[in-house]
């Protein structure tokens, strides 16, 4: 009886052990660093006659026949955070670019009170989307970037990696939205961004731009944050957005 009862005792650690190490290995497996596969990821946007009205409803007509694209990878990780699965909606006219972002969450990490009036300088530390911008093919160091937050706190700055410079006193003109739905548990944002604060240079149907865009989402310092990617830029070792080198492609089409 004891010989048995060993035997059994021996047996289900070594199926514990198996089991334990078998989860381990595909936890690490699925937690190994991406890698970005060339094309990178591309957005046709289509063209809207005329100046919409910016708005946060997903029903209103213009959003309901925009094009759009979904986000939940992480930007450096072989990881799909499906739960925060990010819907992105886009149009553009003869003189702005929209976006509208539809973002679930379980839990909101804010800055309080919000502040509206001026940009929120390191608006990046809490929950936010982002959109990175650039429209030259040379220079691809250099671009721009605009975020927003659940409270409609936002931020727009010049970036030149060459030099080092993220210019937070830079003002692109945009307009800025967001709401929460509490009882939904998603949270909007919508951004009517000027095309000239971006290019210099006209745009028209086929005009393609470099660009990214990104959802950071959780509470904690950043190891246990997510940093969601439309276009995953896999560089653990820098900072995950900015590496305009993984950018995808933003097509404007009519």
């Amino acid at each position: 009886m004891e010989i048995n009862r060993a035997m059994k005792l021996t047996t289900s650690l070594a199926i514990s052990t198996f089991c334990c190490l078998t989860t381990a290995w595909f936890t690490a497996d699925a937690q190994q660093p991406c890698h970005v596969e060339h094309p990178t990821a591309v957005f046709t946007i289509n063209y809207v006659a005329g100046t919409p009205e910016l708005t946060l409803d997903p029903q209103a007509e213009v959003w309901k026949n925009a094009a759009s694209q979904m986000m939940y990878k992480d930007c450096n990780r072989e990881i799909e955070h499906k739960n925060l699965m990010t819907e992105i909606r886009s149009f553009w006219t003869d003189t702005n670019l929209y976006f509208l972002f539809k973002c679930p969450y379980t839990v909101l990490n804010l800055f309080t009170p919000p502040n509206n009036r001026e940009p929120r300088v390191g608006l990046w530390d809490r929950d936010v989307v982002e959109m990175f911008l650039g429209y030259d093919w040379t220079h691809i160091r250099h671009y721009r970037e605009f975020e927003i937050a659940p409270t409609g706190d936002w931020i727009d700055l010049a970036i030149d990696l060459d030099r080092k410079s993220y210019d937070h006193s830079w003002r692109s003109g945009w307009h800025t939205m967001a709401r929460i739905d509490e009882g939904h548990k998603v949270w909007y944002a919508a951004a009517q961004i000027p095309l000239k604060s971006v290019s210099p240079e006209p745009v028209h149907d086929g005009t393609k731009w470099r660009g990214n865009l990104y959802r950071i989402d959780g509470l904690g310092p950043d190891p246990r944050r997510h940093f969601l990617c439309w276009q995953p830029t896999c560089a653990p070792k820098h900072d995950s957005n900015h590496v305009p080198e993984h950018f995808g492609t933003l097509i404007f089409k009519k």
